[in-house]
């Protein structure tokens, strides 16, 4: 099947590819350790009383990481502080805000039965970026003012065709393995490249969900931008060398090697968060039982920014009782107290420490 680099892939595959090019013997042993990884990371966090303190911190780095393969960027610091209070967020820091939302907002729809369909996945385009349009009905293509990489398809009569075999099959249970369905279900979006921008990340976010609708997550925790940005340039090579040559073998590989890599850092960065909580319970408990609140702890760790607000939210106290139980914390040195513009703020020295290092 021909392919012109600078001619609009009209004739894009639909899924799935013939097994001769993917089912070999390297592919099934990656998929073995990327399954164990993975299955690893779900028992642990199904064996936690409150898995869900995890999910607003590595949301972020999520969002942070797939921005930055797109070139938005941001710092950690700014991230979490607006994330605390958004009034204060520069252009880059708000769109990668964005990215979390969409993600949190369609993850609470997963298990609605228009989840994977074209309302969707518009859904989560135009929450990343800020837009009201969807499937797009103009040329694009992808590259720079000296190359063109690769021109996706052209038409909204035939991006909806190849998209809604993309649909189908994200929600279909084919006897292929869910990881390796994944990783070409990723391929095939970002070949069918449906929105005029943002479609990486719009990918990125569904690749998450995906996990979570066939149950090999309980929550999305699972983010593999972060060695998708270590990787950029063979991330896109891959893809590249998938619509020229069929290479679905190292395709495959890379990803699944992301899967093994991510889960893997993963359940270290959870099991290095739940001791940091079990540290600092104790220290409060020990040091200070006048204020100790298990529920307090939980949300000192919920992100990595606190106010009086979120105690007075979540029925933990009134403001002065807030004031009371934020300001204290920081005086033994648990949080540190700082000015943003008319209100404090207080972070999680241990946190902030944890994710900076990363």
């Amino acid at each position: 099947m021909s392919f012109n680099r600078e001619q609009p892939y009209n004739n894009l595959p639909l899924l799935w590819p013939d097994e001769k090019f993917w089912k070999t013997i390297s592919v099934y042993e990656k998929l073995n350790e990327a399954n164990k990884a993975l299955a690893e990371l779900k028992g642990h966090l199904s064996a936690i009383p409150n898995p869900r303190i995890f999910i607003n911190t590595l949301a972020l780095q999520e969002a942070k990481d797939s921005s930055a393969i797109e070139n938005v960027f941001t710092t950690n610091d700014k991230l979490y502080k607006a994330f605390t209070s958004e009034k204060t967020a520069d252009r880059s820091t708000k769109e990668v805000l964005r990215y979390g939302k969409a993600l949190m907002t369609s993850y609470a729809r997963i298990k609605d039965s228009e989840v994977f369909s074209v309302s969707y996945i518009e859904e989560i385009y135009r929450i990343i970026k800020d837009e009201t349009d969807g499937i797009r009905d103009i040329d694009v293509y992808i590259g720079n003012s000296f190359e063109i990489r690769y021109t996706p398809p052209s038409g909204k009569v035939i991006i909806l065709k190849k998209l809604d075999n993309w649909i189908s099959k994200a929600k279909s249970d084919h006897i292929i393995d869910p990881l390796i369905k994944m990783a070409m279900l990723h391929y095939q979006f970002e070949a069918i490249h449906p929105f005029k921008d943002g479609n990486g990340r719009a990918g990125r976010v569904l690749n998450v969900l995906y996990l979570c609708f066939h149950n090999l997550l309980d929550d999305p925790v699972l983010y593999i931008s972060k060695y998708i940005n270590i990787y950029k340039e063979k991330y896109y090579n891959l893809l590249l060398g998938v619509t020229e040559k069929q290479e679905w073998e190292n395709w495959l590989l890379f990803m699944l090697e992301a899967v093994r890599a991510t889960a893997n850092h993963t359940l270290k960065k959870v099991k290095t968060i739940e001791r940091l909580f079990d540290e600092t319970r104790r220290t409060i408990e020990e040091k200070a039982k006048r204020i100790y609140k298990y529920e307090l702890v939980e949300l000192l760790f919920t992100q990595v920014y606190c106010k009086y607000d979120f105690l007075v939210e979540r029925k933990i106290g009134n403001r002065n009782t807030a004031s009371d139980y934020l300001n204290q914390l920081a005086d033994m040195g648990i949080l540190e107290k700082e000015k943003m513009g008319t209100e404090f703020i207080f972070k999680n020295k241990a946190l902030y420490e944890l994710f900076i290092n990363d």
